[in-house]
């Protein structure tokens, strides 16, 4: 099938970590189970994959971005979206719609979570980043033009700075979200939640960082980062004891996927044009239609941010 052979060759070819992992991911299914009625599901033949799913969700041993992880908790908001529920991993329901999910992609259809059901899927929210198809074509965005930008006042940032810039169309969408986060009372608990930590970024200020401060893989994201478009943003979600409000390690990660904030955003940041890069919950694309983000077309995805690339 085209879809699947195309999300498996993207997978593969974005695929890589910038920093290793560390952390254990510890499960939470109580926070993460709904009904139970629906998510217990009516059909036991599914209870057994149901019970491996809810174990390897702490305990299994993978790369899914180069570096080793244990457990699969970090993604599963993304993965929960993706099948259209909010049942957790240890139900029957999950499994089910695992696969659904699974025949539909020509996979071995188990209902069991593995590399290979993450990697159609990874390769699916890949396709959705025109940034991504971008590069794949050996395409950089150019720096967009100075009267599309716009700076950020220092409320909006998470360290109060004044001199974070934004392209104008996407400040206005992001101000379009975090205003219904509000109203959704995702902030009650600290103002700060769902500022920007970082935006527009040169790729000279980014070649500097990563000498300097060694966390990134340097050449790749000095020379073509999706900051460089103005349309690609760092949102404050907390971060672990210990950790920076960007840290890559697992543990870090893991604590930002539990977050009230992050989950709103799974859920809702689609219908305001931004998606996430699932390695790093704090990272956010606004790709401007956001009738694209529904779809798994390539196409589609780069029609939805058509001046991404052209500095315009």
């Amino acid at each position: 099938m085209r879809v699947r052979s195309y999300a498996l060759t993207l997978a593969a070819a974005v695929c890589g970590a910038l920093l290793s992992c560390a952390g254990s991911a510890a499960a939470q299914q109580g926070l993460l189970q709904r009904d139970p009625a629906v998510c217990g599901g009516a059909d036991s033949s599914w209870s057994e994959a149901a019970s491996k799913n809810a174990e390897s969700l702490s305990k299994a041993e993978w790369s899914p971005f180069g570096s080793p992880e244990r457990g699969w908790e970090t993604y599963l908001p993304l993965i929960q979206r993706e099948l259209g529920t909010n049942c957790g991993p240890g139900t029957p329901e999950f499994a089910r719609l695992l696969a659904d999910f699974q025949a539909q992609y020509h996979l071995e259809i188990d209902g069991l979570f593995g590399s290979g059901t993450f990697q159609v899927m990874k390769g699916l929210w890949q396709e959705r980043r025109p940034f991504i198809l971008a590069r794949l074509r050996g395409e950089c965005p150019v720096a967009p033009v100075e009267y599309i930008m716009t700076n950020l006042p220092a409320r909006e940032d998470t360290y109060d700075r004044e001199d974070r810039r934004l392209r104008g169309d996407a400040l206005k969408a992001y101000r379009d979200m975090v205003a219904a986060a509000r109203r959704d009372g995702i902030m009650r608990s600290d103002p700060k939640l769902l500022t920007i930590f970082s935006g527009y970024r040169q790729a000279d200020v980014d070649s500097e960082r990563c000498a300097s401060e060694g966390n990134c893989d340097g050449k790749r994201r000095a020379t073509c980062s999706p900051h460089a478009t103005g349309f690609a943003i760092d949102l404050n979600l907390g971060f672990a004891p210990g950790s920076r409000i960007d840290s890559t390690s697992q543990a870090n990660r893991l604590y930002q996927s539990r977050t009230e904030a992050y989950r709103w955003l799974v859920r809702n940041a689609h219908r305001f044009g931004f998606v996430n890069y699932a390695y790093e919950p704090w990272h956010w694309e606004w790709v401007g239609n956001p009738a694209a983000l529904g779809t798994t077309s390539a196409s589609a995805a780069s029609a939805a941010q058509p001046a991404a690339f052209t500095g315009q």
